[in-house]
Order: structure tokens, then C-alpha cells, then sequence
């Protein structure tokens, strides 16, 4: 007879009691640089939120697209930049600002370059949508990993057709908001020993196990494309999507002076290895910007508060799509010092994205 069975999916409620201190309002004013539009939120519901906890401006890097929620997930639809622009940018002025993905943003079919004209288009919608009022450029993951040109080759992440693109995003002076591949465990075999297994349950097309690009050939084409483009500032999101491995983050920052990270939607990875993460915020203090890629809500903003300048341990945090209830293992407080909260809030924002 064996207790086996007994323990297959066994939780146990922590009896663990430690103290909590959850800020109300973050200690300095912040700059949310990587949210999203999530479900079409009215920008008097945002703002709300933002008086309540402090948070200044709220950047939307998906400016010319919408994310409505539909079958347990968000899902994105393109739409022209200048819906958000004038009904938040400029409406509300100095609380709201955008990027544009340009004519990256497409989804469902994976012919990104039917031919030749659409590096030019690209640059021309860029342009249009700076002119409009866009900060930046984002492009998303489906670069390397499902976008396909006319012959039906899957496109690497430093395709030399697109270069041309990075390079005018140098000269018109904004940053290129590149998200290249995503956790480690997102590549590997959905089973037990998968520390994302319950996410990848519930959600199987967020694995990308037997891509045509691994993991690391995506990292190494997008280091490849940010070497060949010194004069484009890159923000990479989710702490280069590498936080599994911050002395590969570092070596990232030491050698490549145009590199910015943000760490949304990572607060997990980041607090569960709380001496090494608070190390690392505190050496590269002004290349990190604040970012939390969840829907807009108090409670959120508050536990990235908590995380960024408390001592608490081994607390909750949201999941990927802004849940409750779904931790896979509870995270420690960095409690930083005052000139790297300064900068990890606002001032490295303010510095990296044009008219902030």
C-alpha cells in the first residue's frame, strides 16, 4: 500500500504568520511603461485607480491595438493609433501615452511579409503614428516565433529585411519595445516536472515546446539585432524575459549600453530569489523601468509596491493575466533604498521615452 495517490495534486495551506505592510500609495510618483488596454477601459476608470495608488502615467505599448477579453484570456485586434491617442493621449494630457506596433500588429495570419513593400509600409505607418503622438515601437513575440514570409520561411528576429526598421526608430529618436521569446519552462515538456505546468494546462498555446527557434537561438538573434543597431535604444521586456538567470541579464547591460529592461509581469521570478534580485536592481538602478502588463486595478499596483520597497516575505502575487488565487510559490520583498526606487518608478522612464 503506498500514499502516492494520496499526495497527487497536494496543496497545504502555509500556517506561516509574518507581518504585512502593503502601501496604500507608492513612495514616489510612477510611470506604468509596459500596460496594456486590457478590455477597452475607460480612461475615468484608469485614472481612479492611478490618484488612488499614485501612479502618474500609464504607458499603453499596444496603441494601435485592442485587447478584449474573450475565452478566459485577452485576446489583440488592430485598430488605427489615433483611437486611443485622442480619446486618452489627448484628453487627458501628461497622464496617458502610447507606443505603436506599426504594422507588427497582426495576428491569426502568419504572413507578416507577403512581399517586399512591407518593410517601407512599416516605416511609413511608424512615422504616421509618431506624428500622431507615439513614444515608441513594440513588437511582439510572434517575431521568431509565428510570422512567416511570402515563401513561408519563419522569420528570425534579426531578419536583415527588417533592419531598416530599427534603424529609423533610432532617427525619430524612440524606443523599440522588443519582447523575444518567454520563460524557460514555456519551451520545455508540459509535465510534472514543469514548473509552469498548471499555467500550461489551462493554457496550451502559451507553450512553445519543439518551436522552430529554441529559447536561446531567439535570445541570441535578438542580442544579434540590438550589436548591429547602437544608435536604437531597445527596451527589453520582462527583465530581457530571462529573470530564471540574472548574471546572463547583467552580462546583457554590461555589453550592450542601448539595452533598458523592464521586470512586468515578473514580479514572481524576481521575489522568489529576493538577495540576488535586490543586488541586481540596485547595480543597474538606471536601466530598469517600472512595468506591471496587468489589467489596472489597486490591488495590483499596491503588490508591486510591497514587493519594490518592503521587507515582507512570502507573500501572494497575481498571475500573468492579473488572478488572485493562482501563485505557484510565494515571493520576498527587495525593500530598495530611495534613489533606486526614484529611478526604477519614474526618472529612468522619463529619460528613455520620448515626451514623458
Amino acid at each position: 500500500m503506498t500514499d502516492e495517490p494520496l499526495l497527487k495534486g497536494f496543496r497545504p495551506e502555509p500556517m506561516l504568520k509574518r507581518p504585512s505592510h502593503v502601501p496604500e500609495r507608492a513612495k514616489y510618483p510612477v510611470i506604468d511603461a509596459h500596460n496594456h488596454l486590457f478590455g477597452d477601459a475607460a480612461p475615468e476608470d484608469l485614472l481612479r485607480v492611478m490618484d488612488e495608488v499614485g501612479v502618474r502615467a500609464f504607458v499603453n505599448v499596444t496603441g494601435n491595438a485592442t485587447l478584449p477579453y474573450s475565452n478566459n484570456c485577452y485576446t489583440i485586434r488592430r485598430r488605427e493609433f489615433g483611437v486611443f491617442a485622442d480619446a486618452y493621449v489627448r484628453a487627458h494630457p501628461g497622464r496617458f501615452a502610447a507606443f505603436t506596433m506599426s504594422d507588427f500588429a497582426q495576428w491569426g495570419d502568419p504572413v507578416l511579409m507577403k512581399d517586399a513593400a512591407f518593410v517601407d509600409g512599416a516605416i511609413q505607418r511608424l512615422e504616421g503614428d509618431v506624428t500622431q503622438g507615439a513614444c515608441g515601437l513594440k513588437v511582439t513575440k510572434e517575431l521568431g516565433l509565428f510570422f512567416r514570409d511570402s515563401s513561408g520561411a519563419m522569420i528570425p528576429v534579426d531578419d536583415e529585411r527588417l533592419s531598416p526598421i530599427w534603424t529609423r526608430a533610432g532617427e525619430l529618436g524612440i524606443p523599440v519595445l522588443i519582447h523575444v521569446s518567454d520563460p524557460v519552462a514555456f519551451f520545455l515538456p508540459i509535465d510534472e516536472r514543469n514548473e509552469h505546468y498548471t499555467t500550461l494546462k489551462e493554457f496550451p498555446g502559451w507553450s512553445f515546446h519543439g518551436s522552430f527557434f529554441s529559447k536561446w537561438d531567439l535570445l541570441d538573434q535578438r542580442d544579434h539585432l540590438i550589436a548591429a543597431h547602437p544608435r536604437t535604444t531597445f527596451i527589453l521586456p520582462h527583465v530581457a524575459n530571462n529573470p530564471e538567470d540574472l548574471a546572463y541579464v547583467s552580462r546583457l547591460l554590461d555589453d550592450y549600453p542601448n539595452v533598458y529592461i523592464d521586470f512586468s509581469a515578473r514580479m514572481d521570478e524576481l521575489g522568489r530569489q529576493p538577495y540576488s534580485a535586490r543586488d541586481f536592481f540596485v547595480a543597474y538602478h538606471d536601466r530598469i523601468l517600472f512595468g506591471t502588463d496587468m489589467p489596472v486595478s489597486a490591488d495590483i499596483y499596491r503588490c508591486y509596491f510591497r514587493f519594490l520597497e518592503t521587507s515582507d516575505e512570502y507573500f501572494d502575487y497575481p498571475d500573468y493575466i492579473g488572478r488572485w488565487g493562482h501563485s505557484r510559490w510565494k515571493i520576498y520583498g527587495l525593500h530598495l533604498p530611495d534613489e533606486v526606487l526614484r529611478k526604477v518608478y519614474y526618472e529612468n522612464a522619463t529619460r528613455v521615452i520620448p515626451g514623458l
